[in-house]
């Protein structure tokens, strides 16, 4: 059963389009092995797909220069120098932009002012009090973040303080609560008058629950 004949036109679908250039660029290396090998030929070939994906074949027995050498010399064309010149054009543009930049950068420091003119010399002015109001700007914003951020620190070492002597007055005012209700229960017992950081006491005060008649005999300080 003959093939039939297929339109050549572009394939549409995308999925489609890609497995068909697969299949026939295999193809065509094929057919170029091929003829490369019973011809005795040098074949090279350069595929690009719709994606930008590069395929190349290129004869076992040569090289990608050679057969681009080889090509030049039979048309008598050099390929190399239109390249260089590219290259050459682009280089000179580049240096140009440096040299007008360097020369920029010196005026912008008082430097090489002679062959301006009044013009360009205003446009220079308004340039450089723009860019200093600019850097003052930026300086004073800078400024004012550093200062926030100490004022903010402060709040918070303030905070802490407040805190912290919070925390000292409540548990001071709690052992005070803890000595009187042991006053008030009565029995043996030994009052510690000290501070509340655990430093040593003052002294220290010994009371009996039934005192005597001689209160002086029974009334003993001991000191630290």
């Amino acid at each position: 059963m003959a093939r039939g004949k297929i339109e050549i036109k572009r394939i549409e679908n995308a999925t489609n389009r890609q497995v068909t250039y697969s299949k026939r660029r295999n193809g065509i290396f094929k057919k170029a092995s091929e003829l490369s090998v019973l011809c005795d030929a040098k074949v090279s070939i350069i595929m690009i797909s719709s994606t930008g994906k590069l395929h190349e074949y290129i004869s076992p027995s040569s090289t990608t220069k050679q057969i681009f050498d080889q090509y030049q010399k039979t048309l008598g064309i050099d390929l190399w120098s239109y390249l260089h010149e590219r290259m050459q054009e682009t280089l000179k543009k580049l240096k140009d932009a440096n040299k007008n930049l360097r020369k920029e950068i010196r005026q912008r420091m008082g430097e090489h002012l002679n062959d301006l003119s009044i013009q360009e010399l205003r446009g220079l002015e308004g340039e450089m009090e723009n860019s200093l109001k600019t850097i003052r700007d930026r300086k004073y914003q800078a400024i004012h973040n550093q200062i926030e951020t100490c004022k903010k620190k402060v709040r918070n070492e303030e905070q802490i303080h407040k805190n912290l002597l919070n925390l000292q007055h409540e548990f001071g005012a709690r052992d005070i609560k803890q000595q009187y209700e042991a006053v008030d229960n009565g029995g043996d017992y030994e009052t510690v008058v000290g501070f509340s950081n655990g430093r040593s006491p003052a002294f220290a005060l010994s009371l009996q629950p039934n005192p005597p008649k001689d209160l002086h005999s029974d009334l003993t300080f001991t000191f630290p």
